[in-house]
């Protein structure tokens, strides 16, 4: 279900559809590695090639994230990064972006100490087309996810390996936007995903859904781009991206002149990749 007819994240993926290839989906801890230097990273990702934004809300116990989001969240709230600055962050993206959509990605804690009512008023109206929330599950649409659809915000839903044929229905009962699927088992950026055994999990979600479904978890390069991309309607690049924030800083955590360039220059590259993923044959 769709929350009106036409979000951002329904027209960017139409679009890249109608390009003939999938969307890169970009993962970036908001405030990382402090909101200057974020803010300017984001800015830049649509022109580097991203076509969706996933911007983490910094959390002090992301449990699905490996070491390299967990430091990042850990950098990001140690330079003061709160949710009223990540909803800040998107605002003034939005002053100079209309069109990239904005998905807010992580964990129940900030927004329920935020209050839920508040926080989708601020988020919507801040310009956040999407929520990925990754502790709610699907038993607990009332609390967020149905509040989320109404308000005009896409919730997006995750799915793993384990989720079985039975288990989806529930899964995407009130998803919208797009699917996530979860390539490996385990947490982020700490294996590669098989690109034939996401070929088959991705053809079967699609025989419950019509609603583009995107892989994410280990990709890392513009090939792993390519050969998820063939299959995928959206390829998410997350730990790949936070780690070339992080190594390139300097010896006590800073910003350098790198840090912006390190993130376009790789996020050029998976845009190559995701643009190659329709143009040979799959082996």
């Amino acid at each position: 279900m769709s929350p009106t007819n036409g979000t951002r994240i329904d027209r960017r993926f139409a679009a890249c559809a109608a390009e003939g290839r999938p969307a890169l989906v970009t993962f970036v801890s908001a405030g990382d590695p402090d909101y200057d230097t974020s803010l300017e990273i984001l800015k830049a990702l649509p022109g580097a090639g991203a076509d969706v934004v996933e911007l983490g809300m910094p959390f002090s116990d992301p449990m699905a994230e490996g070491p390299t989001i967990q430091l990042a969240s850990q950098r990001a709230l140690a330079a003061g990064q709160t949710m009223k600055k990540t909803l800040s962050m998107v605002r003034t993206f939005r002053e100079s972006d209309t069109e990239t959509p904005i998905v807010l990605m992580g964990y129940y804690n900030p927004i329920y100490a935020y209050g839920n009512d508040a926080f989708l008023k601020d988020a919507r109206e801040a310009g956040v087309d999407g929520l990925i929330i990754v502790d709610l599950p699907p038993e607990e649409d009332d609390e967020l996810c149905i509040p989320a659809i109404e308000a005009g915000i896409n919730f997006i839903r995750l799915a793993t390996p384990t989720t079985d044929d039975k288990r989806l229905p529930a899964v995407l009962a009130n998803t919208s936007g797009f699917v996530y699927y979860v390539s490996i088992t385990g947490i982020t950026g700490t294996a590669a995903p098989d690109a034939n055994r996401v070929a088959e999990a991705v053809t079967r979600i699609k025989g419950h859904t019509s609603l583009p479904v995107a892989v994410g978890f280990g990709v890392t390069s513009a090939r792993q781009a390519r050969e998820i991309g063939r299959n995928a309607d959206g390829v998410v690049v997350g730990s790949a991206i936070v780690n070339a924030v992080r190594q390139s800083l300097d010896e006590d955590g800073r910003a350098t002149q790198r840090t912006v360039s390190a993130v376009t220059d790789l996020v050029g590259e998976l845009a190559s990749g995701v643009r190659e993923a329709r143009a040979e044959p799959a082996k």
